[in-house]
């Protein structure tokens, strides 16, 4: 079975937990903010979020040559739970190595973000 953590939302920042779409945190919210579908889909997630809670984890993925951490999927999620001021999240987590991408079964590790 994927390993299913709990991480708190204030790790989505430009140093822990970074996007990978986008420079910055705040690049990705003027872009969703600019285009009506975006901006559509994280008012619905919103709504979502507030009446059954954060249902789907968010993705994030760790790089084995820059020990970074990011989000790989869950973007609009994300920028919803920040919005909001959600304290944490589900997420589920994968490597990336020379040899590909593997789901993880095993706890997240922690360290790369500097706990």
């Amino acid at each position: 079975m994927k390993y299913r953590g709990q991480m708190s939302t204030s790790l989505l920042n430009d140093r822990q937990i970074h996007p990978i779409q986008f420079r910055k945190w705040d690049d990705a919210r003027r872009d969703f903010a600019r285009r009506d579908k975006d901006r559509a889909l994280v008012a619905e997630l919103k709504e979502s979020i507030r009446s059954k809670g954060l249902r789907k984890p968010i993705l994030l993925g760790v790089s084995d040559r820059y020990p970074d951490v990011y989000v790989g999927d869950g973007h609009h999620r994300a920028i919803a739970l920040m919005e909001l001021g959600v304290r944490s999240f589900p997420f589920h987590w994968y490597w990336i190595k020379s040899f590909g991408v593997r789901i993880e079964h095993e706890p997240f590790p922690y360290h790369l973000l500097g706990l």
